[in-house]
């Protein structure tokens, strides 16, 4: 029986979008015309698969009226911050920007006996599983790079958000990339691990929850086909001694509330020099506590819901037992806040590390605050995770930012910002965050595999 996939807007619990799953013979028919597509889109000339690429973004730029609405809709996000497109297209441009250079052979020498090179060539079809929280921006790190390499590209989006796929290949399709070589699938969570499973496809990038990046790698056990992820995070901020203070405040409770906290590098808990903590959490609590909670379509509204019900029911969670072993919650309950997606943002102290909201990731506007002696204990106290995507630090003195950065377990260090991809840097994590490579150069060397020439001109 075909299962229905089924979009719930957060806004009012109605059923926004809803799609059939494909069964599993036409997923396998679906991966089967991408491998049969790949090696005349490998054998396109590379500026054209990138002037293609481009011209897919642009396409996708063309229907930004109409995405941004939808995406509030489907998960959420208040419509004043006008989608993803600004970050999609900074991603693609910037991958398609240097795919000449990253992609070039490696030469090792060319004399008169030997010519030996390193050759980068696409793993074939490229399986990209998309997350919900930004859908657009996360889908277009693997898509673009995929395409540009000359691999083909299934793409699975998430239900919350389960119109993207579909808008981005009609995008790109109309762009003129052919349907083979970017298509859109609906899957459910069987077909998806039993495509990898069948080696259907030749690569996975997934972006999602810990027990989904687990699911995949089972799927892939014992297939060696290359599991790239990115799960779950606790990242931390620091404010140091010398930091500017206002910035600090608000570049952190920025990256804590955006998107109702719901960030793959946004700011969980935020640990502040002791000479500065008064002082911090009094402005913390002020910016919190001027966010307007409601309906995303209002362009006033500066935090929507949160994407569903249940995600917001594990950050009530998380609140209510901390308060329960000590801590304090220093904001009233919003009029907005109606006990379900709609939560009302939250600074919390007298937290500890025995308390789930400053162990488990959650996802929601919510984060917790400690002082600290030094840097000696705030290493400590961001190292005490089993997660490792960014930490956000917050100094005058960029020495001593590389030098904390150098012993804090994460994929990327942040001096005076946070919450930011970089496109021209490795997106990556370590310990429960996953492995992998995104953007950047490397991320164009996960997307393909050596293969070295050892060419011998003469005989002897």
């Amino acid at each position: 029986m075909t299962q229905t996939l089924r979009c719930i807007s957060p806004i009012d619990g109605s059923v926004f979008a809803e799609r059939p799953a494909l069964s599993a013979d036409a997923a396998r028919a679906a991966a089967a015309r991408a491998r049969a597509a790949q090696p005349a889109w490998a054998a396109r000339p590379l500026r054209e698969r990138v002037a293609l690429v481009r011209a897919g973004i642009a396409a996708v730029g063309a229907m930004n009226d109409e995405v941004v609405p939808e995406l509030a809709r489907m998960m959420g996000r208040p419509v004043r911050y006008g989608g993803e497109f600004r970050g999609f297209e900074e991603r693609g441009a910037h991958m398609a920007a240097i795919a000449e250079e990253a992609l070039a052979d490696i030469a090792v020498s060319d004399d008169a006996q030997f010519r030996r090179y390193i050759r980068r060539l696409p793993w074939g079809v490229v399986f990209v599983v998309a997350p919900w929280n930004y859908p657009w921006m996360t889908a277009i790190n693997t898509v673009a790079p995929a395409l540009i390499a000359g691999n083909t590209v299934l793409l699975k989006h998430a239900t919350q958000t389960l119109l993207v796929g579909e808008r981005m290949a009609k995008a790109f399709h109309s762009a003129g990339v052919p349907e083979d070589v970017f298509q859109n699938v609906f899957l459910d969570h069987d077909t998806a691990s039993a495509l990898i499973a069948e080696r259907a496809v030749d690569f996975v990038n997934f972006t999602g929850s810990v027990p989904g990046g687990q699911a995949m790698e089972r799927a892939a056990a014992g297939t060696f086909i290359p599991v790239a992820t990115e799960l779950g995070g606790k990242d931390p901020g620091y404010v140091m001694d010398d930091a500017d203070l206002d910035a600090a405040v608000d570049g952190l409770m920025d990256g804590a509330m955006f998107n109702s906290g719901q960030c793959c590098c946004g700011i969980e808990r935020i640990y502040v020099h002791q000479s500065l903590y008064d002082a911090f959490v009094e402005k913390a609590v002020a910016w919190a506590g001027a966010q307007r909670l409601g309906n995303p379509l209002d362009p006033e509204t500066t935090l929507g819901p949160m994407a569903h019900v249940r995600f917001a029911r594990l950050v009530r969670e998380q609140i209510d037992a901390a308060v329960a072993a000590g801590a304090t919650a220093h904001l009233p309950k919003d009029p907005a806040d109606d006990g379900g997606a709609y939560l009302t943002p939250q600074v919390l102290t007298g937290v500890t590390h025995d308390m789930a909201v400053m162990r488990e990731e959650s996802f929601g506007p919510v984060v917790g605050i400690m002082p600290v002696r030094d840097d000696e204990e705030a290493i400590r106290l961001m190292n005490d995770s089993r997660f490792g995507l960014t930490a956000s630090l917050w100094t005058a003195d960029p020495d001593r930012a590389a030098r904390v950065g150098d012993r804090v377990e994460t994929g990327t260090i942040f001096m005076n910002r946070a919450d930011y991809l970089d496109p021209a840097l490795c997106w990556t994590g370590c310990k429960d965050t996953g492995r992998g490579a995104g953007l950047s150069v490397l991320g164009y060397h996960a997307l393909t595999r050596p293969k070295s020439y050892h060419l011998k001109k003469v005989r002897s």
